[in-house]
Order: C-alpha cells, then sequence, then structure tokens
C-alpha cells in the first residue's frame, strides 16, 4: 500500500512539475507554426500581386498592338483611297484628297452631334470658307504636334 501511495504522489509531482514545461512547450510550438503559417500567407500574397501586375502589363500591350493595328489599317485605308482618287481623277493631288476626307470627316461628325439626344448644341462654322480654314488648323496642328 506504500507502494501505490509513493508512485500516486510521485505521478501527481511529476504532473506538476511536467505540465508547465508541456503548456511552454505546446505554445513555442503553435508560436513557431503561426509565424511560419504568416511568412506563407505573405508569400502567396506577394505571388499573387506580381501576377496580376503581369496579366495587366500583358493587357496594356495587347490592347497597345490593336491600337497600333487599327491606326495602321486607317493609315492603308487613306493612302489607298488617295491614290485610287489621284488616279481615277486627273488633275487632283493628294492635298486636294486629303481636303476632301477632312470635309467628309467633318460632315460625318456634324451628323453624329445633330443624331445624339443627349448632346448640346455645338457651334462650328460650316460655310465653304470656314471648311478650309478647319482644314488648315487641322493640319496646322498636326505639324505643330510632329514638332513638339
Amino acid at each position: 500500500m506504500n507502494f501505490i501511495i509513493i508512485i500516486f504522489v510521485t505521478c501527481y509531482h511529476l504532473k506538476n512539475i511536467l505540465a508547465p514545461h508541456l503548456t511552454v512547450l505546446v505554445i513555442h510550438n503553435t508560436a513557431a507554426r503561426m509565424r511560419l503559417a504568416a511568412t506563407e500567407k505573405a508569400e502567396a500574397e506577394k505571388i499573387l500581386q506580381i501576377k496580376r501586375a503581369e496579366g495587366d502589363a500583358e493587357s496594356k500591350y495587347l490592347a497597345g498592338l490593336g491600337i497600333a493595328r487599327q491606326r495602321q489599317a486607317i493609315v492603308d485605308g487613306l493612302r489607298d483611297s488617295v491614290l485610287a482618287f489621284s488616279e481615277n481623277v486627273p488633275g487632283t493631288s493628294s492635298k486636294d484628297v486629303m481636303d476632301m476626307v477632312l470635309v467628309t470627316q467633318y460632315f460625318d461628325t456634324m451628323k453624329d452631334i445633330g443624331a445624339s439626344s443627349k448632346s448640346s448644341a455645338v457651334f462650328i462654322p460650316h460655310g465653304p470658307g470656314a471648311v478650309k480654314d478647319i482644314a488648315a488648323q487641322i493640319r496646322d496642328g498636326q505639324l505643330q504636334g510632329r514638332m513638339v
């Protein structure tokens, strides 16, 4: 009977001695795992940000290619129109054709402004001399833009 009491007392003392140390060990392991989890989470967020930035850059690059192709198609179409008109109408220069294209675009713009129910009134001089002035202003603006 004394032997059982000694074992019981010894186990009780061991439990009271080891329990705080085990608790500290569990807390320490938990803290280490939490630090590791926080590091892994931060690394995952970093990778996501990098991938988003790469995707955004690729999207902008492709959009730029699309705009460049669109502008090239416009230039090619204008060039073909100018050449075809110059060949079919003797005595016309490419400047005459470009003036006609500008006038056509001007009238298309006026039509679009008038057709929209949400547009405000826009007053633009539209007499024959005014169209010539507008064409000259557009050309001058383009020339000045090239010089900058």
